[in-house]
Formats: C-alpha cells, sequence, structure tokens
C-alpha cells in the first residue's frame, strides 16, 4: 500500500511539473504585428530583384536574413566630394546613423554630352487655363508614374517631352511597387533623368520606412535626389493624423536616413491641404516638389519656394495608356542640367 501510495505520488508530481513547463514556455511566445501599409492594396511582391521584406513580415513569413546595414557604420562614399545644397546636416538634430548598404550601385552612364531636352506635346484630358503662368512656359517637363501606368514605352514617353520621371518604389514599410525595377531601368535606357519616391505612411516608424525605401532603390550616382511623399489619405486603414510637430519629426528622421545613405538632399512632395495643416514655413533648406492643378503654386502655397510642379493629373502621352500626372521644372534647361547633374544642389 505504501509503496503504490508512493509510486502514485511520484507519478502525480512529474505530470504537475510537465505542465508547468509548457505552460512557461507559451507564455513567452508573441504573435508577430499583422500591421500593413494601408495606403493601398499590396500586390503581390515580385520575388526577383526587389530586396528583401520588412524585418517583421521577414520572421513571420520567410527565413532570417541579416539585413544589410547590420555592418558598422560608414559614411557614403558615392557623394564624398559634395553634398547637396551645400550644406551639412544640422548637427544638433538626432538622427539614426546608417551604415553603407550592400546594394548593387548602378553605373554612371558614359561620358557625353547633355541629354537632349524635348519639348512639350502632353494634352490633358482635364485642361486648365492658368493664363500668363502656363506651365507650358517652362522649358523642362516630365512625369511621375507607378504601376497604374502598366507598361509604359518610355522611349516613346521621352520624345513628347518627358525630360525626367519620378518613379513610385516603395510604400509605408512593406510595399513594393511591382513595376518599380521594370520602370526604373526602362527610363534610364531611354535617356530620362530619373528618381524613386516613397509614400509615407503615418502609422509606420520613420526609420522602418527609410529602411524599407534603402533596401528596394538602388544607389544611383545619376539618379534624381529620393523624394518623400506626404500627403492624408483618406483610403488608407491609417486614420493617423499626428500633430504638426509629430509629422516634421517623423520627416526629419526619415529625410536625414536618405540623405546619409544617397548622398542628396530629398525633395518634399506635398498636397495643399496637407501643406496647410503641416508644413508652412517649415524645412525651408529643402526642394519642394508642389501639387497643384487648379492654379499656379505662388496662389496655392503663397511664399513657398518650388523646384517642381505637379500641375496636371489628368495628363494624356502616346507612350502610356491612360492618364499620368505631368511636371515641370521651375528653370531654364541650363538650370535643369546644372541641378540634375549636382544631385538636386542648385535649389
Amino acid at each position: 500500500m505504501r509503496a503504490s501510495a508512493l509510486t502514485v505520488l511520484l507519478v502525480a508530481s512529474l505530470s504537475v511539473s510537465g505542465c508547468s513547463s509548457r505552460s512557461g514556455s507559451e507564455s513567452l511566445s508573441s504573435a508577430p504585428s499583422q500591421e500593413k501599409t494601408g495606403a493601398i492594396v499590396a500586390p503581390p511582391v515580385p520575388s526577383a530583384n526587389v530586396g528583401a521584406t520588412s524585418a517583421q513580415t521577414a520572421a513571420a513569413n520567410t527565413p532570417a536574413e541579416r539585413l544589410a546595414w547590420a555592418a558598422g557604420p560608414k559614411s557614403p562614399t558615392a557623394f564624398s566630394a559634395t553634398q547637396t545644397l551645400a550644406m551639412p546636416l544640422p548637427s544638433q538634430r538626432p538622427v539614426q546613423q546608417l551604415a553603407a548598404v550592400n546594394f548593387p550601385v548602378d553605373k554612371a552612364p558614359d561620358a557625353g554630352p547633355r541629354g537632349r531636352i524635348y519639348a512639350h506635346r502632353f494634352r490633358d484630358a482635364h485642361p486648365i487655363n492658368f493664363g500668363s503662368a502656363s506651365p507650358r512656359n517652362h522649358a523642362v517637363h516630365g512625369v511621375d508614374v507607378s504601376r497604374w501606368q502598366g507598361d509604359i514605352d518610355w522611349s516613346r514617353l521621352r520624345t513628347q517631352g518627358a525630360n525626367f520621371a519620378y518613379i513610385k518604389a516603395t510604400d509605408g514599410g512593406d510595399h513594393v511597387d511591382p513595376m518599380f525595377r521594370t520602370n526604373w531601368k526602362r527610363a534610364k535606357e531611354a535617356g530620362l533623368k530619373r528618381g524613386a519616391y516613397h509614400f509615407f505612411y503615418w502609422c509606420r516608424t520613420a526609420g522602418e520606412q527609410a529602411e524599407w525605401f534603402i533596401r528596394n532603390v538602388p544607389r544611383d550616382p545619376d539618379a534624381l535626389p529620393p523624394v518623400i511623399d506626404v500627403e492624408w489619405n483618406g483610403e488608407s486603414r491609417c486614420k493617423k493624423r499626428p500633430s504638426p510637430e509629430k509629422v516634421r519629426e517623423k520627416m526629419q528622421v526619415f529625410m536625414d536616413m536618405l540623405e546619409r545613405h544617397y548622398g542628396k538632399r530629398p525633395v518634399i512632395y506635398t498636397a495643399p491641404d496637407f501643406y496647410e495643416d503641416n508644413l508652412q514655413g517649415a524645412f525651408q533648406a529643402y526642394p519642394f516638389w508642389l501639387r497643384s492643378v487648379a492654379a499656379h503654386p505662388s496662389k496655392v502655397y503663397p511664399g513657398r519656394k518650388w523646384v517642381f510642379w505637379q500641375y496636371s493629373g489628368s495628363g494624356l502621352s502616346h507612350g502610356v495608356k491612360g492618364r499620368i500626372d505631368l511636371n515641370v521644372f521651375r528653370g531654364t534647361e541650363e538650370q535643369w542640367h546644372r541641378w540634375a547633374g549636382t544631385g538636386g544642389g542648385n535649389s
């Protein structure tokens, strides 16, 4: 009887110990974050040459991969001799130090005559009479594109007046435009000056978004400065509207990280309502790209200097099916060659 009782007690003790061990193990696990960029519905990301996923997504869906910037900090080397806008980063501003990324650097074009400037030949589905301030008076026109323009005939688009193109690259911290790599490659082959833009997502940290952009956009000495697209998006699942102070703080972190990596001061793209809420009088040392499709920017953004003006979202052109955004550079052909050739240094 005693032996049997001891045996029962021993078995019961071991059973309770095992249950306690499993319970403790489960309490340490945590489900991966389900936060996703909500600006658009993210289609499947092409598997070839689009970079890795963000750290959170990689942990949930793919084998762990060492981030390219996990090495010790280094200074960018592509533009060590010059600094965009001829000014250093403010030393008192807290920024996140990035290491040099082991991403392939695009080969610079062979030396030769500067690219030809093609005259404006675009049409507009909803033309606006800007009067004497017509964008047609500007010498250098260009476009901005994303997946929604489909398969573009870049050579033909260039002859219609697209002397430059800003190409949608990334969105938030987990989305790559599925046409980015194709557009990036073909635009350069057709002789356009091109740059990449990022749609900023207010429910993601600035650091995550900067790292995601850097992972997916090559560091090309011939490219235009990168763009941060900041606006309110009513269709996004992210309903946050941070205070103006928080907005500017997040933008600063993102722009500092990009400037350190690419060696070029980013361009700020924005729309009237967002500008009025957050950017009046701010970021005077940065080049601006302003959306103003019903009036000249001087009326919509009084007192703000600008480098690019997006004057239409309903442009029509040979080489593109459907509508396309139309833009102009503020300056002469000579000023354009100088600005684009120095990485946006003369804004």
